[in-house]
């Protein structure tokens, strides 16, 4: 009973996953639908996989018996094969039906993913309501003696769908000129050259139907009809495929343009191209009769082919949690290895040279194997921050349609990689960024035109690897912060008494305290003060850190510096009045022998001179409020770190060594320490901190100590 519960709790994490991607995948394939309907045209190929995308969800969770989702995924279904039909047009009320189902499927996965099992019913109600109330179809009067008019062959016309004979007609009605494009194939490669013509096709016009068809040798041979809508002419067409031999091509007009053609008008089809000759033209030619010949596609022969069984794919689903496992037990295998270096380095110091040499040379290699090991492991946990593009384009549509302005998101470094668990930590930062620029950065289209600029606001996301960190930035060209609303906003609510002491760094730094915002009206995307302390907060718990650069009336851009793993890292031991602590070598810039003598004292700060620049200084002990046990060394160490463009050299006693570790969270009673990242084992049952380096810079400069 156990194995068979544990079976059933893992086919519904598989369905789960496999669910949201679907459901992620109908997101972006209707963003993409809506964009296309603007220019009246909609693309049937995309309309195509959002209702297969519905349909196999309806299946999916019609075998786990999730009832709600296959109820609305069914009702969802229905309202895409009427559009596909043409039985009904692509409405605001059907944009929005579906975009609201779209969310709510997403809900749902995410309800049961969470274990949680509140009731939303009434939700599903009302948004299948929502979608039967658009279901009545249009009048297809107009549509239906399209087709009479078409000399179609029996075998053929039979042989359509309902489905295809909407495309056809579609096509007939946007004044495309319709083909029909005959080809025989050799059995043993038909599915190569099927394929290679399909995608000739499709670059040019709308495959409308692909039929098996009945040829002279079909012991050797297979035989298509292609159905083939398209703008394109006839001599057009026949030099794009010019290349192919002996294919016959036959267009179809409508009896209505029979009768506006003379006998000397009429088009010279049908054609065999690349063929020695053709038949006669004439009014009967129009029409492709049973016995034309087979016409081969040229290609590759079966005997240069190897057929196999073999999945095209090779990607396997993993759960994150899993490879959370995996990376684990790689630290504390590091972490034995460094214990196992330790005792050939203490034998070696005893005496035993050549125990010593032998376990040295063991735990190098194991050192190494286990390099590529965690390497490995690293890599499976990359994942492209272009997941989120995806995501961030859906929120701009449904929000500037919201707010009534026209947005433009654009998209750059969509393949910089980053840990996954950091892109999931950082997706909600990333949509408070961009609501609170549509809503208070983008003016509306009459302020814009009044202004110079563009009707259309733009959002640019941009993401780059930077040494061992990725930086995001998310830049918009609307008004802008004005810092002087934020340092009145701020004295105000009493978080100063002068606002000329204040400088425009400083007011930035107020707009992510909790609470704190310019609208003096509450909207549904901002204004309650809810959103740049999560984005503040969110980005710190993954040691990242955001700045903002703004110019009033031209726009902002908040940069986001984020470590591109959290899983292993190198840090480097350090030693601060008898206590030891781990500093990320990915913020180590360099470190430094210095004596009192080198430190200046400027506003009651304490700097060194750098190579033409001044460094602030801050000391461990000073920042964590411990009291010094011993006097302070005479020589001491000064470790140069820096996150984004900010730098801070951290005074401390000594420098230990560099070490792999794994950070482990220490959980919401430390949350309120800032500064501090994590904890990790040294292997020689000593624990450390590990420190956060950016939140410590930040807190560094907003203090002023």
């Amino acid at each position: 009973m156990a194995d068979q519960n544990a079976s059933h709790t893992k086919a519904v994490q598989d369905f789960l996953a496999e669910a949201e991607e679907i459901v992620e995948q109908l997101g972006s394939e209707l963003a993409d639908l809506l964009d296309g309907s603007e220019g009246d045209e909609v693309d049937p190929d995309i309309l195509n996989s959002i209702f297969r995308g519905a349909h196999s969800l309806k299946g999916l969770a019609g075998m786990f018996n999730f009832s709600g989702i296959a109820d609305l995924s069914h009702n969802m279904e229905n309202l895409l094969d009427l559009l596909r039909l043409g039985k009904l047009t692509l409405s605001p009320a059907v944009i929005s039906a579906l975009f609201t189902a779209q969310e709510l499927l997403h809900s749902l996965i995410r309800t049961l993913d969470g274990g949680e099992h509140s009731s939303m019913d009434t939700a599903i109600a009302h948004c299948i309501s929502t979608i039967n109330a658009c279901l009545a179809p249009s009048d297809p009067s107009v549509e239906e003696s399209l087709v009479d008019e078409f000399r179609l062959p029996e075998h053929i016309r039979g042989a359509l769908t309902e489905y295809e004979e909407h495309r056809l007609k579609d096509n007939m009605a946007r004044g495309r000129s319709i083909f029909i494009v005959k080809a025989s194939f050799d059995l043993t490669t038909f599915d190569t050259e099927l394929s290679a013509l399909t995608t000739i096709l499709k670059k040019s016009g709308e495959l409308i139907s692909t039929l098996p068809s009945v040829g002279d040798n079909l012991e050797s041979q297979i035989d298509f009809e292609f159905i083939f809508g398209t703008k394109i002419s006839r001599s057009e067409l026949q030099t794009l495929v010019e290349y192919l031999k002996d294919i016959t091509v036959t267009q179809l007009i409508s009896s209505a343009a029979l009768d506006v053609y003379t006998s000397s008008e009429l088009p010279n089809i049908p054609c065999v191209l690349n063929s020695p000759a053709s038949e006669e033209n004439s009014p009967s030619s129009f029409l492709p009769s049973q016995d034309m010949s087979p016409r081969v596609l040229e290609g590759t022969r079966g005997d240069d082919i190897n057929l196999s069984a073999k999945s095209m794919s090779r990607t396997v689903r993993v759960n994150i949690v899993k490879l959370d496992e995996l990376m684990n037990i790689v630290g504390e295998l590091v972490l034995a290895n460094s214990a196992i270096a330790g005792v050939a380095s203490r034998l070696r110091n005893e005496g035993y040279s050549h125990i010593s040499i032998e376990l040295g040379k063991a735990a190098k290699q194991l050192e190494r194997r286990l390099s590529d090991l965690q390497r490995g492991v690293m890599e499976i946990r990359m994942v492209p921050i272009g997941q989120l593009y995806e995501k961030m384009a859906r929120i701009v549509r449904k929000i500037s349609r919201e707010q009534g302005k026209r947005v433009e998101l654009k998209f750059f470094g969509s393949d910089t990689e980053l840990d996954k668990l950091i892109v999931e930590d950082i997706s909600d930062p990333l949509m408070h960024i961009i609501r609170n620029a549509i809503d208070h950065g983008i003016e509306s289209s009459d302020v814009r035109v009044s202004q110079g600029k563009s009707e259309l606001g733009t959002i640019q996301v941009s993401s780059f690897q930077k040494g061992n960190h990725v930086v995001i930035e998310i830049e918009d060209d609307g008004a802008g912060i004005d810092i002087e609303k934020v340092k009145k906003k701020a004295l105000q609510k009493g978080l100063v008494t002068d606002i000329r002491s204040v400088t425009d760094h400083e007011a930035i730094d107020f707009i992510f305290l909790p609470g704190f915002s310019t609208n003096d009206s509450v909207s549904e995307v901002s204004g309650r003060g809810v959103g740049m302390d999560v984005v503040k907060n969110n980005i710190s718990e993954v040691s990242g850190m955001v700045d903002v650069d703004t110019s009033k009336g031209k726009g902002s851009r908040f940069i986001i510096t984020l470590p591109i793993t959290l899983a292993i890292i190198k840090v480097l031991i350090v030693n601060c009045n008898g206590r030891t602590y781990g500093l990320p070598i990915t913020s180590v810039l360099e470190s430094l022998l210095m004596t009192d003598s080198d430190i200046m004292t400027i506003e009651r700060k304490e700097v060194v001179h750098l190579r033409d620049s001044t460094l602030p200084l801050l000391r461990l002990d000073s920042y964590f409020n411990i009291r010094r046990d011993s006097v302070p060394p005479a020589e001491f160490y000064v470790v140069v770190v820096g996150a984004a463009e900010k730098r801070l050299g951290l005074v401390v006693d000594d420098l230990i060594c560099q070490q792999d570790i794994v950070i482990k969270p220490l959980g919401e009673s430390f949350k309120q320490f800032r500064g501090i990242s994590g904890a990790a084992d040294l292997g020689d049952q000593r624990t450390i901190l590990i420190l956060d380096i950016s939140g410590i810079i930040h807190e560094t400069m907003r203090s002023g100590s």
